[in-house]
């Protein structure tokens, strides 16, 4: 897993706030001890980095869990900032997951309309799962089905690409 340029993440010391850099010593990786198959981090052609799988993952498997800091809705607009590039994941209308601290490497999974997993709560974790069968070396993709004011461009290229990340 050689990479010419990687990514960590930093918080910013006076406003708290993560932000993401990069560094030739700093490669993101997957905690094996989160996932069920073997995956990698690498170049996405959809954004930045995204996660491929090394070997076939069946259809209806659990894949990877989506780990972070458990935090509530006021420390998530405290480190959201303006931010661009946070990778937050509400687990419930109380309770967000920040993965810069203690990430499994799942927040480098790219959204896509027409994704081969899906993303799913259970009793306080967040689990992905594959929604079909995905061969080695697919790059591993879900709708974020994102709600409220924040929105982007989606970049999915799928068929069915509605150009943004809303759900």
């Amino acid at each position: 897993m050689d990479h010419e340029r990687s990514v960590y993440w930093e918080r910013d010391s006076e406003s708290g706030f993560v932000r993401e850099g990069s560094s030739a010593s700093a490669v993101p990786r997957i905690d094996e001890s989160k996932a069920w198959f073997r995956l990698e981090v690498r170049p996405s052609r959809i954004h930045r980095w995204g996660v491929f799988a090394l070997e076939p993952i069946p259809a209806r498997r659990r894949v990877i869990e989506y780990t972070g800091e458990k935090i509530d809705n006021e420390e998530h607009e405290r480190r959201s900032g303006d931010a661009s590039l946070l990778y937050f994941f509400t687990l419930s209308d109380k309770w967000v997951v920040d993965p810069s601290i203690g990430g499994s490497g799942a927040e480098f999974i790219n959204h896509s309309c027409d994704g081969n997993l899906d993303s799913y709560a259970y009793r306080g974790h967040i689990y992905i799962s594959s929604n079909r069968r995905i061969q080695a070396g697919e790059e591993l993709s879900y709708d974020y089905n994102i709600t409220g004011d924040y929105d982007a461009v989606c970049r999915c290229g799928a068929a069915s690409c509605r150009g943004t990340l809303h759900g």
